[in-house]
C-alpha cells in the first residue's frame, strides 16, 4: 500500500498526542481501541482499525506499571498493529503478534525519555524555590515534547520504512509459522483478560461473571448456536444466579448471628 506524506503527518501527529496522553494527560486517548480506529480511518479502512484496537486493548487490559517495571508499551504496540493490518493486509491476530515487538521497543523508549527527563528535574526545582511557575509551564512543555517525539519518530520511522520491508518479512513468514503466530495473537487477548481478572476479581464477583459469560455467548452466536450448546449455556447463567442467590442468604445469615440490635424489632 503506497502512503501519502498527509497519511505519515496524521500518524506522526496521533502518535505524539496518544504518547504525552499516555503519562499526563490520561484521557485515555493513549488506548489501542482509540488509536485503533483513529490510524484506521488515516489508512481508509476504520473497520479493520477498530478490530485490531479492540483485540490490542483486550491483550493490554491487565498491564500495568509497577515501580520503574514498564509493560510492553501500548502506544506503540497498538499504532503498529493497525498499521500493519490496514497497510499490509494481514491478519488481525497475526496483526497483533507482530507488533509485539515494536511493543518492546516502546518500553525502552519509555525508559530513555525517564533518564532523558531526569536531569530536568533541578531546572523543575530551581523553578518552584523561586515560585517561577512560568518557568515549570515552560519546562513541563519541553519534557512532553520529548516524550512525544521520541514515540513519534519510533513508530513514523518504522511505517515510513516499513512498507517495502515489512512486506517482504510478511511473504517470507513460513505457513506454519504464520498459523503459530496467529494462534498467539488470539490467545493473548485472553491472556490479557485473565490476568485482569486475577488483579480484580472477587468472590462476591464470579456468580456475575458466568451469567455475563453466557449472555455473551448466546447474543454473539444468536443465529448459529444450537440447541445443546443453549442448554449448556443456559446453565452457565442458571448456575451464577443459584450462586449469587446462596452469597446474599449466606451474608443476610451472617449478619443476623453477629448479635445486633434487637429492641427495635428488626
Amino acid at each position: 500500500m503506497d502512503v501519502s506524506i498527509v497519511q505519515i503527518v496524521l500518524v506522526f501527529l496521533v502518535t505524539f498526542v496518544a504518547a504525552i496522553d499516555q503519562f499526563d494527560f490520561l484521557e485515555s486517548l493513549y488506548q489501542p481501541i482509540v488509536t485503533g480506529p483513529i490510524i484506521g480511518a488515516i489508512l481508509g479502512d476504520v473497520n479493520t482499525g477498530l478490530v485490531v484496537g479492540g483485540t490490542y486493548q483486550l491483550m493490554t487490559i491487565g498491564n500495568m506499571p509497577i515501580g520503574g517495571a514498564q509493560p510492553p508499551n501500548a502506544v506503540i504496540g497498538g499504532i503498529m498493529a493497525a498499521v500493519f493490518a490496514c497497510t499490509l493486509d494481514m491478519d488481525v491476530n497475526l496483526a497483533v503478534a507482530t507488533a509485539i515487538p515494536f511493543a518492546l521497543l516502546g518500553q525502552y523508549g519509555v525508559t530513555l525519555f525517564f533518564t532523558l527527563r531526569a536531569p530536568l528535574l533541578e531546572f523543575f526545582r530551581g523553578c518552584a524555590e523561586k515560585a517561577d511557575t512560568k518557568g515549570i509551564t515552560k519546562w513541563t512543555v519541553i519534557s512532553e515534547v520529548i516524550l512525544g517525539l521520541i514515540f513519534a519518530a519510533i513508530v513514523t520511522l518504522f511505517f515510513i520504512g516499513g512498507q517495502t520491508f515489512g512486506q517482504t518479512v510478511v511473504d517470507a513468514i513460513p505457513e506454519w509459522l504464520n498459523n503459530g503466530l496467529t494462534a498467539a495473537g488470539n490467545m493473548m487477548k485472553f491472556v490479557g483478560f485473565a490476568i485482569l481478572l486475577k488483579v480484580m476479581m472477587s468472590r462476591d464477583m464470579w456468580a456475575f461473571f458466568l451469567m455475563g459469560f453466557g449472555l455473551a455467548v448466546i447474543g454473539a452466536n444468536i443465529t448459529t448456536i444450537g440447541s445443546s450448546a443453549i442448554l449448556l449455556v443456559l446453565t452457565f447463567i442458571g448456575f451464577g444466579i443459584a450462586f449469587w442467590d446462596f452469597q446474599q442468604q449466606t451474608e443476610l445469615k451472617g449478619a443476623a448471628l453477629d448479635g445486633g440490635d434487637f429492641s427495635d424489632g428488626i
